[in-house]
C-alpha cells in the first residue's frame, strides 16, 4: 500500500517511553481517515472501514484499551515517532525504507497490487502525467520510470485530477480503485497491474517490542482462526486476497 520515507529517528527513543509508561491504560491509534475502504470517514462522522473493524478486534484480543486519532497522511509517521498516537493503522504498506524507521507486526493483508485508472484506454503510462499520492509507494514507483509524476496530498485528488485533465491516469491501491472504477462509467483500468511491498501491517516505535509481540499475536490469532479472511472480504469483496 501506501508508504512515507520520511523522519528523524532520534525522537523515536525518546517517544518510545511514552507507551511504555501508558501502555496498560490507553494505546492510540494514528489513522488517514481517507482511504476507503481501508479507512474513511463515515456519515456520522466517525473513523470507519476494514481497519477501524480490524483494530478494534485487535484490541481485544490483545487485552488492550483503544482510542481512534485521525492525522493526515504526510505527518503520520512523523506523529508516531513524535508520541501523538501509538501505532499507525493507514493502509500502509511494509517496506525496507520505512522499516529503517519505525518497525512493523506482520501483515494483516497480503501484498496486493496496484493499478492505473484513466478516463481513457488511449493513454501513455509510460511518458504520460500519472496521479499520485505523495509519499506513497506508488508516487515512488512512477519517480523511477519515464512518466510524469504529479502528487496530491490525498487520494481524491489524485483521483480528480484524472477527471478533471490534469492527469493521464491515477496509480494507486487497486483496493482503493476497484470501488470507485465500478461507480464511475468515466473511469477504466488500464495497462498491466503491479506488485508493490510486503502487504500492510501495524506501524510501531522500534522500542515498543511488547506492544509489537501482543499485536502479532492477535492478528496471527485472527489468521489462524479465519476471523481476518472474513473481513477482508467483507470489505474487499471475493476477489480479494486472502490468507490460506
Amino acid at each position: 500500500m501506501k508508504s512515507i520515507l520520511t523522519l528523524g529517528t532520534a525522537l523515536a527513543m525518546t517517544a518510545g517511553a511514552a507507551f511504555a509508561e501508558s501502555h496498560a491504560m490507553t494505546v492510540r491509534i494514528g489513522t488517514e481517515g481517507a482511504y476507503a475502504p481501508f479507512n474513511f470517514i463515515n456519515d456520522a462522522g466517525e473513523i470507519d472501514g476494514f481497519e477501524k473493524e480490524l483494530g478494534d478486534e485487535l484490541c481485544v484480543r490483545a487485552e488492550l484499551t483503544c482510542e481512534w486519532v485521525k492525522n493526515d497522511w504526510d505527518s503520520i509517521i512523523p506523529n508516531l515517532v513524535s508520541g501523538n498516537y501509538d501505532i499507525i493503522m493507514a493502509g500502509m504498506s511494509i517496506t525496507p525504507e520505512r522499516d529503517e524507521v519505525i518497525d512493523f507486526t506482520q501483515n494483516y493483508t497480503p501484498p496486493s497490487d496496484s493499478a492505473f485508472a484513466a478516463a481513457s484506454e488511449d493513454v501513455d503510462l509510460e511518458g504520460g502525467v500519472i496521479a499520485a499520492q505523495t509519499a506513497t509507494i506508488q508516487a515512488a514507483h512512477i519517480a523511477e520510470g519515464g512518466a510524469t509524476l504529479l502528487e496530491f496530498a490525498t487520494p481524491e485528488e489524485t483521483v480528480a485530477a484524472v477527471r478533471n485533465g490534469e492527469a493521464d491516469a491515477v496509480f494507486a491501491d487497486k483496493d482503493y480503485l476497484v470501488p470507485l472504477v465500478e461507480e464511475n462509467a468515466e473511469l477504466m483500468f488500464v495497462g498491466d497491474d503491479v506488485p508493490l511491498g510486503g502487504g500492510v501491517g501495524v506501524g510501531l516505535r522500534e522500542s515498543d517490542t511488547e506492544l509489537k509481540e501482543k499485536l502479532d499475536a492477535a492478528i496471527a490469532s485472527m489468521k489462524e482462526d479465519g476471523t481476518l479472511n472474513t473481513m477482508i472480504t467483507k470489505w474487499f469483496g471475493d476477489d480479494a486476497k486472502t490468507y490460506e
